[in-house]
């Protein structure tokens, strides 16, 4: 009981303290230089939902024709030169923009990471064939190239980029992370002229990542030895994701990818990284020492 209330506590403590960290308000970018590719930008307007109560900032954030970058950065004195581009969930309808997006880019901005969130479009489009979103693939591969094509402008280690995703975010990730050797789109600028490889990758509670009636990886889920070092965390009553978590980290360890998995006893899908009564909720903390072990904390070079 001692120890469920000690981790509870320090759950609170470090969200507490998260918001201190942040260097200064974030920087919000375009991702594309003019209209995204793949895209008719038919849907409408975007529609933003805004939350109550604790959490009164944005939601949910859905019709995204106009992918961005939101970039929160660290406080120069605690910044380690390590990046991570978030990829909120929400099926690939809607974007748990505040709970999957800012919170994680937050809680990175007190262990002195660049946490940078990207608004993916969202929902698939009708005219695209069946499988996950081809445009949300194109704007994570843009997404990954652009940040590391800005790493001096930001202060950012270009070899020390990573992604982290949630739920439907999480499958991106595994994504991005895995089919890295092609480009889902026709280069556009010097921005694509670097890699569009994540050197590290984070999904936590992915979604979609077993093809449906089977026991084996999605198609475009393709681990090689070439894919990056990967943390997962899940937990174990989530009937979406569980399985499908441990099939991802054997299929990394198959190929001899540094992997590292946790799959907590309870905690359902989308605990996010809000502090509660269940183990689920030290993700991060275990997150943390696994980037340290891994040599992603490092304090950035002078």
């Amino acid at each position: 009981m001692k120890r469920v209330l000690f981790s509870v506590g320090l759950a609170m403590l470090l969200w507490s303290a998260r918001p201190a960290a942040a260097a200064e308000k974030p920087l919000v970018l375009d991702l594309w230089p003019d209209k995204a590719p793949g895209d008719k930008g038919d849907l409408g307007d975007e529609k933003v939902t805004m939350g109550k109560g604790e959490h009164p900032g944005i939601d949910q954030i859905t019709n995204v024709s106009k992918p961005t970058l939101t970039v929160y950065r660290p406080a120069k004195e605690t910044n380690t030169g390590a990046a991570v581009i978030i990829a909120p969930g929400g099926g690939y309808n809607v974007l748990a923009w505040s709970k999957e997006g800012v919170e994680p880019a937050e809680w990175l901005n007190s262990i002195g990471v660049t946490g940078i969130v990207l608004k993916y479009r969202v929902p698939r489009r009708a005219d695209t064939p069946s499988g996950p979103s081809p445009q949300a693939l194109m704007d994570a591969q843009r997404a990954i190239s652009l940040v590391r094509s800005k790493a001096k402008d930001w202060d950012i280690d270009p070899n020390r980029i990573g992604m982290m995703g949630f739920s439907a975010g999480g499958h991106l990730t595994a994504w991005a992370s895995t089919n890295d050797d092609k480009r889902s789109y026709e280069p556009i600028d010097d921005a694509d002229k670097v890699s569009c490889r994540p050197d590290f990758a984070v999904p936590i509670y992915p979604g979609g990542v077993v093809a449906k009636d089977s026991q084996e990886l999605s198609p475009e889920i393709r681990v090689t030895k070439a894919t990056p070092p990967t943390f997962i965390a899940v937990a174990a009553d989530d009937k979406g994701s569980s399985e499908g978590s441990v099939r991802l980290f054997l299929a990394l360890k198959k190929a001899g990818v540094p992997a590292e998995l946790h799959v907590y006893a309870s905690g359902g899908h989308g605990f996010g990284l809000r502090p509660s009564d269940k183990p689920c909720s030290t993700w991060p903390a275990r997150c943390a020492d696994w980037m340290k072990a891994q040599g992603l904390l490092k304090k950035a070079a002078a």
